[in-house]
């Protein structure tokens, strides 16, 4: 399926009569801006220089991204009675391949971690020391955490290897007041960046995904923002990288370390890769509303870069065992 739908003309006429109005390069000024109702690709009043190149050549919003209707891809290669959401994404070639429910409201769990890390690589600088606080250690007793302790003192760079690795919720926390603050400021933080994105049909409220009923996306948010998280060069090193040793100083001052390993399945080699596929990395998440979720960024038999996503699945290895048959089907 080409992943080009109406949408994509709405956005196209969208900038080009705010550009015959306001004039290259002139911000645009819109009392009431046009809103698309539940979709995934609203978009805020940009300057018209932000859709042009150097040469001046209008660009789409979404260009460079997978869109298509809300449907779902009917197949007998793929149990999909075992996931709530679930896609495969050919941005080269512009393509869905296989799709189902990937509007639906859905809780992220620790796949949040991919906007929070993404925010932090924007915003942050890697050689920053973060001094972690009580409130970041202050997780619930069945957490997944880093084991930091208040006092202790790392750098920014090996906050996120916790945070993507591990998937340490007290990692996240330090990240987030360490960005902006306070955890609520950051959230706000995702929050806008998310809609930067095209993310719209997500809210956020926390930085590293526990359940609240305020903080959902759905399959398709997820993938515009790791998408985007993807472009960073410093991003795919940590998705893809198997495990870390991290060395701090300690709430006492004394030289500390830790070493991470990655809950990402394919890369510890718990679970084999299907014929033809070669996965990069990606970024687990589970909790009991959320059940057991997934992105993952591969690379297919011609090279080309796949993204593919399991939302909500009833069990680990079935959210393994889906995932490999989305790959080996519908992935080349």
């Amino acid at each position: 399926m080409r992943c080009i739908s109406k949408k994509k003309s709405i956005i196209f006429v969208l900038c080009m009569t705010s550009a015959l109005l306001c004039g290259c390069g002139k911000k645009i000024e819109i009392s009431d801006p046009f809103e698309l109702t539940n979709s995934a690709t609203n978009i805020t009043p940009l300057e018209v220089s932000e859709f042009t190149g150097s040469s001046g050549n209008l660009h789409y919003f979404a260009e460079n991204l997978c869109v298509a209707e809300d449907q779902q891809t009917k197949s007998d290669a793929v149990t999909d009675s075992v996931a709530e959401a679930l896609g495969v994404f050919l941005p080269d070639r512009g393509e869905i391949t296989y799709q189902k429910n990937l509007y639906e409201k859905i809780y992220p769990a620790s796949t949040t971690k991919v906007l929070t890390c993404y925010i932090a690589l924007t915003y942050g600088n890697l050689d920053d020391i973060v001094t972690v606080s009580e409130h970041a250690v202050d997780q619930p007793g069945d957490s997944s955490v880093c084991n930091l302790r208040a006092g202790d003192q790392i750098k920014l760079s090996d906050l996120l290897y916790g945070l993507m690795l591990r998937s340490g919720n007290d990692a996240a926390i330090a990240i987030a007041e360490h960005i902006s603050g306070s955890e609520e400021n950051f959230a706000v933080l995702m929050n806008d960046t998310a809609k930067q994105l095209g993310a719209t049909n997500s809210h956020f409220v926390n930085p590293n995904g526990l359940h609240d009923e305020d903080h959902y996306t759905c399959a398709y948010d997820l993938y515009l923002i790791f998408s985007q998280a993807i472009l960073n060069e410093q991003f795919r090193s940590y998705i893809s990288t198997n495990s870390f040793t991290s060395n701090y100083v300690d709430a006492s001052g004394n030289e500390a370390s830790q070493t991470w390993s990655n809950t990402n399945k394919y890369l510890t080699g718990e679970v084999s890769v299907p014929d033809g596929i070669t996965v990069v990395g990606g970024k687990t998440g589970t909790t009991n509303a959320a059940g057991y979720c997934l992105i993952l960024y591969s690379m297919n038999a011609n090279n080309e870069p796949v993204i593919s996503v399991v939302m909500k699945s009833d069990a680990r290895s079935n959210l393994y065992y889906v995932m490999n048959q989305m790959l080996s089907n519908f992935s080349g």
